[in-house]
């Protein structure tokens, strides 16, 4: 049974269509990443797995089970969403934060269990961030920020896991820390990862597989390497793109007119 299961799936906003007619499979413990020029309905795409926006047409199935047939709770315990521009609320320690995570287990109207505060310790310490569970999110750093919004989202425990944009607004090397997270939790998790990236270069190192959307609709479909290396890839981005390997690594470059 596929993780993510999108057929002929369309999102529609008045007369402009952001989604067109996608059909795609996520096996279990896969990491797919969407790219593609500015307006080609990548966020549009994830947001409407994550069950944020309204499709006009088309099914979208998370572990065999259509999420137009989950209510809020159930589709929380089934796919978690870490969102490009996350709301961070004043006055919140990380831990707390963190724990909202198990809101869809425990339910708004009841105390954390035992389990909940295990599972939230186990988050904190595996992102590094015990030393600062009790500060209040609005003194974290850039890079502190984006790895305590993964954690709300690995402490929900599902097996899918939606990412538009994770690493925007950080340096480089916080980029790479956070990208290596998610790949550890996919290898040692079983993680089911569907992200959008706008570096071609990491989306290539980092995803097994690459999805090219171009007007709402999959241009390309296949292995991280064969699509980073694909002529199509430029001529979506309309520009030249040279591909060069650097100790195995196909760094992705643009080139000048």
């Amino acid at each position: 049974m596929s993780a993510i299961d999108l057929h002929e799936l369309s999102v529609k906003v008045g007369s402009a269509t952001l989604v067109d007619n996608v059909t795609l499979s996520v096996e279990p413990g896969t990491w797919c990443t969407v790219i593609g020029p500015n307006g080609a309905g990548k966020t549009t795409l994830v947001e409407a797995v994550a069950g944020l926006r309204r499709t006009s047409h088309g099914s979208i199935a998370i572990d065999g089970t259509l999420l137009s047939e989950m209510n809020d709770r159930d589709r929380a315990r089934k796919v978690s969403l870490v969102p490009q521009h996350p709301e961070v609320p004043v006055g919140m320690t990380v831990r707390d934060y963190v724990a909202l995570g198990r809101t869809a287990h425990h339910g708004l109207f009841r105390a954390a269990s035992l389990q909940d505060g295990s599972i939230v310790d186990s988050v904190l310490g595996r992102l590094s961030l015990l030393e600062f569970a009790e500060r209040d999110v609005v003194t974290l750093s850039g890079g502190e920020r984006q790895r305590m919004v993964l954690g709300r989202a690995m402490a929900q425990s599902t097996m899918v896991m939606v990412l538009d944009e994770p690493i925007t607004g950080l340096d480089l090397r916080h980029q790479m820390e956070l990208l290596e997270l998610l790949k550890k939790e996919v290898a040692e998790c079983g993680l089911t990862v569907l992200a959008t990236l706008h570096d071609l270069t990491l989306a290539g190192q980092f995803a097994d597989r690459l999805v090219l959307l171009d007007r709402g609709r999959v241009v390309l479909d296949g292995a991280a390497g064969d699509v980073v290396r694909s002529p199509v890839l430029g001529e979506c981005y309309a520009m030249k793109l040279r591909v060069v390997d650097v100790d195995g690594a196909d760094v992705v470059v643009p080139v000048r007119s």
